[in-house]
């Protein structure tokens, strides 16, 4: 199923930085034209890092839009030059964010974060046989990335968890309940 029904009629660009915000001016099926924002944003990327034991190794982190802590996953962006494979987007980040490498990374889904105002879409991998692994050198985190505390729950606490409320992110909640399904298949 397509969206040729819907013509683009023209876009303009409404601002640029951390995201790109375009306006899209669209004729639809009855022949009327309507105006969508559109966010553009990289490809990201999540993983779910569990360890031996069963355990989840998770992230508590700032996210200024909600103006708090939020329980995820390590996640990123697809914005290094020369990255194209989300994979090597995962393990840079589990290096970054965790000082740990995956052994294996089993593709858990793609899923598209928003499609109601952004093109963003998120890569989730299952993170196994976790290894110590030092960031490059020229490494330095920044801004909230300086200030991550790890968190290490069991996989079924997690779980619960997501059940209970207590983690909200959309695609830790995914990830996690996707990492249990897969344990317990």
């Amino acid at each position: 199923m397509t969206g040729a029904w819907f013509e683009t009629l023209g876009s303009r660009e409404a601002y640029r930085g951390f995201s790109t915000v375009r306006v899209d001016r669209v004729r639809t099926p009855d022949g009327a034209e309507v105006e969508r924002e559109v966010v553009e944003r990289p490809v990201a990327v999540g993983v779910v890092p569990i360890t031996p034991e069963g355990r989840v190794l998770l992230l508590h982190q700032y996210r200024q839009p909600i103006g708090r802590l939020l329980i995820e996953l390590p996640a990123g962006l697809m914005d290094v030059a020369g990255e194209e494979d989300p994979a090597d987007t995962a393990q840079r980040e589990l290096i970054e964010e965790l000082g740990m490498r995956a052994g294996t990374l089993e593709p858990l889904t793609t899923f598209w974060n928003s499609a109601g105002w952004t093109d963003e879409r998120t890569h989730l991998y299952l993170g196994r046989e976790l290894q110590p692994a030092d960031p490059p050198a020229d490494f330095e985190a920044s801004a909230e990335e300086r200030h991550l505390e790890v968190v290490s729950l069991d996989l079924d606490d997690a779980v619960q968890a997501v059940r209970d409320g207590e983690i909200t992110d959309a695609k830790t909640v995914i990830g996690l309940q996707l990492a249990h399904l897969r344990r317990r298949a």
